[in-house]
């Protein structure tokens, strides 16, 4: 009963992602499964019996099952949120998950590609883009995650009427049904009008209004992001991770390296705090040791 209350609540009034909510829903069958074992008798344990202890208990589980340290972390907060919902309810006393300490996790830099050979890729797109709706549509992606840095989700939700182009803006939907504003370049302006006309002599069955849809005129999905992007990305890099989210970090890294304020890329890649985006200082200040090191004669 507990369970479906805080699913509701993060679903509805929270708004977490669908992604989201079926990990925390899944986190917290997984904690009760590890107190109550289906070959073991019920025990019909409350919420206010469970003990930090007994939390402490399953995370050293996860940990002897070679979860990596973020995985239990986010675990862990899935408890602690929780428990945080029911204290407010008034079915618990205590949050047993505030006095454990998850695992610290290694810090990891955002990986990136090379924007200028990503650039060359896009400016001499004769090369690897057809001029039929496929290769149009494929280049659409490729410029589109580059050139706003939305997630891969916010893409596959935009629609026709989303492209606002007298302003030179698309309305992106993103965590947490937030909208935001992001501006687009003139190139990409002019790219969404030739592929909006492509795709309308496509004449598909369903006129979908979604922007990106398949071969078949059918909404786009995840694999078929993740392909696409894939397989243009092995032309200027070999890299093992190819991945959409690789242009998001691109775009910021990119924008922050060419001055562009701290703040302002937080509101464009739609971050509910700054912390979240000062990780991509972190690759600037590497670009910076690289080009002393080449540049200073005492480096």
């Amino acid at each position: 009963m507990f369970l479906e209350l805080f699913i509701n609540h993060i679903r509805h009034e929270k708004r977490y992602s669908q992604h989201t909510v079926t990990a925390y829903e899944h986190d917290l069958q997984q904690f009760f499964l590890y107190l109550n074992p289906e070959d073991a008798p019920p025990a019909f344990l409350q919420p206010a019996d469970i003990t930090h202890h007994q939390v402490r208990g399953w995370m050293v589980s996860l940990i002897d099952q070679q979860m990596s340290p973020r995985t239990v972390g986010r675990k862990i907060v899935t408890l602690r949120k929780y428990f945080k919902f029911l204290l407010s309810l008034g079915r618990v006393t205590q949050n047993p998950a505030a006095r454990v300490v998850a695992p610290k996790v290694p810090k990891i830099l955002p990986v990136v590609v090379d924007s200028d050979r990503l650039t060359n890729l896009l400016d001499n797109s004769k090369h690897h883009f057809t001029d039929d709706f496929k290769g149009l549509r494929d280049k659409l992606v490729i410029e589109m995650l580059f050139g706003t840095g939305i997630r891969l989700a916010e893409l596959l939700n935009i629609k026709e009427t989303d492209i606002d182009f007298y302003h030179k803006t698309v309305k992106v939907l993103g965590k947490r049904n937030k909208q935001r504003i992001v501006p687009l370049n003139a190139e990409l302006i002019s790219l969404i009008k030739q592929y909006g006309e492509k795709k309308k002599n496509q004449n598909f069955d369903n006129n979908s209004l979604t922007l990106v849809v398949t071969d078949k005129g059918a909404d786009a999905y995840p694999k078929l992001i993740y392909l696409i992007v894939q397989k243009y990305l092995s032309y200027i890099t070999i890299q093992d991770k190819r991945s959409p989210h690789i242009l998001r970090h691109t775009f910021a890294t990119t924008l922050l390296n060419n001055g562009a304020d701290l703040n302002a890329i937080k509101e464009l890649l739609g971050h509910a705090s700054l912390a979240a985006t000062q990780v991509y200082t972190h690759n600037s200040v590497e670009r910076l040791k690289s080009i002393y090191k080449q540049a200073h004669p005492k480096a």
